[in-house]
């Protein structure tokens, strides 16, 4: 018997659900928050949540990954009385098991919940897969999880990989783990960097050439598909193949054969093929700029990687990680870390993703050199300057200088006034982040703020704030 959990705060569509649930022989349960549901989840276990997308206290596609993190990992039967293409999409890449409507029918609740339990049984009954290597790839978190999950169902067979990201989210690494947890870690994994191959060279340099085939071929060349044979040929920004080359590489990818430039006779090569993108593949399709049939080979399994900004709670395992291989490379001693610091990582959205991340811990221990601790002002201006500039601007948006309240005429401050308790709050507020994020250095918190000296200890004074409160 199975044992469902109904999350919606709308007791009719709780009562509807629950009596399907029980007719099948099932259990059913209840509740009516996040919060909630939440709770339940860690002291109890459920093969199956349904989950609404609109509850009291927030979006239940936010709270997915927290649920489907759950030791239990129950099914999600995502419902909403909002029909949302977009919101399906992101339940689905969320780890939704399915995406249904309201008005709920019979069908539509009996029907996913049978599937989803099926689906359960046999996923219990599979041999579990032996631990993943993860060469350079750190992170805990519900996303990341997903992402190795679906490694291991690469490595386990020779399907064809898209791995879809934004630059620096560290799509080759994945492609290497699919290489190495593979039957073929033993053979050779080629790398073809799409966007650096020359139009006129690039089918020679795939497919490789005979002697005299064209101007300066002096010798016959074996091309990289050929290398790759009984391995891992991994395209590295494969949006930008030539558009020529496209329908020639899908043919390789049916047949498994290729002929050499300038030769009469077709050669072999047992490959497996993974790809990967940062750009939109299906809006270039769409565009005409890459072939669909090509596409439709390409994504027989996809490993969609997260940006670091929706994956922060994986920030400081990496940012540990890569000090600690940094300080070892740098012959450095393993150095402490300020809690502004790991406050700054968390509050900037890094755009370069972990790439981008590592070049900050790189520039953080070469400005500390041999000061034992890490604090904000050995990070990159840049970053500091955003963080601070973001936090001045959301406490713009936050204060309020009074709050809106039945008043009577004479209890009605005057423009002036709160203009200036306005922009005195700001200041302060502005003020104390300068100073944390510079660790109390003037001469930075000088060029940052673009305040004169004279002008920035009399502000420092009027708000009695010291710069050595920044070096704590």
């Amino acid at each position: 018997m199975a044992k469902a959990l109904i999350v919606d705060d709308d007791r009719m569509v709780c009562q509807t659900i629950s009596n399907v649930v029980e007719s099948l022989n099932h259990q059913a349960e209840s509740v009516r928050s996040l919060e909630e549901c939440l709770q339940t989840v860690q002291s109890n276990e459920y093969d199956v949540i349904f989950l609404d997308v609109r509850m009291p206290d927030g979006s239940g596609i936010d709270f997915l990954p927290r649920i489907c993190k759950d030791p239990s990992s129950p099914e999600v039967i995502i419902i909403t009385g909002y029909g949302d293409p977009d919101g399906a999409e992101l339940a689905i890449k969320n780890g939704a098991w399915d995406y249904v409507e309201k008005p709920l029918s019979l069908r539509s609740i009996k029907l996913p919940f049978l599937r989803a339990l099926q689906y359960r049984e046999e996923k219990k009954s599979a041999p579990q897969p032996v631990s993943l290597r993860k060469e350079g790839i750190v992170g805990e978190s519900p996303k990341m999880e997903t992402c190795f999950d679906m490694v291991a169902k690469a490595a386990s067979n020779d399907a064809n990989v898209l791995i879809t990201g934004e630059t620096g989210t560290g799509k080759e690494l994945f492609a290497w783990a699919v290489h190495n947890n593979s039957s073929r870690a033993h053979k050779n994994f080629v790398v073809v960097d799409c966007t650096a191959l020359p139009e006129t060279l690039v089918e020679s340099v795939l497919f490789g050439h005979s002697r005299g085939a064209f101007t300066g071929a002096n010798k016959s060349r074996e091309g990289l598909i050929k290398q790759s044979d009984g391995g891992t040929l991994f395209l590295d920004e494969v949006a930008e193949l030539p558009l020529s080359m496209q329908k020639k590489f899908l043919r390789v990818l049916q047949e498994r054969k290729f002929r050499p430039v300038g030769s009469n006779q077709e050669m072999k090569s047992d490959f497996r093929l993974v790809a990967a993108t940062n750009q939109d593949i299906e809006s270039l399709m769409k565009q005409g700029k890459f072939r669909e049939d090509l596409l439709f080979r390409l994504r027989s399994l996809v490993i969609d990687l997260p940006p670091l900004r929706e994956n922060k709670e994986d920030i400081k395992k990496i940012a540990v990680h890569y000090l600690n291989k940094l300080s070892d490379r740098f012959g450095m001693e393993n150095k402490g870390v300020s809690p502004e610091f790991w406050r700054m990582l968390h509050q900037y959205d890094w755009p370069g993703n972990v790439r981008e991340l590592i070049q900050a811990l790189e520039h953080a221990l070469a400005s500390a050199q041999s000061e034992p601790t890490l604090h904000p002002q050995h990070l990159p201006e840049h970053i500091r300057i955003q963080v601070v500039r973001e936090s001045v601007q959301k406490n713009k948006k936050d204060k309020k200088p009074y709050k809106k309240k039945e008043i009577q005429r004479e209890e009605l401050p005057q423009l002036k006034e709160v203009r200036e308790k306005a922009v005195s709050e700001t200041e302060k507020e502005y003020l104390k982040d300068l100073i944390t994020l510079t660790g109390g250095n003037i001469q930075e918190a000088i060029r940052i703020s673009g305040l004169s000296r004279s002008r920035l200890y009399t502000l420092l004074k009027k708000y009695n704030l010291s710069p050595s409160e920044g070096r704590k």
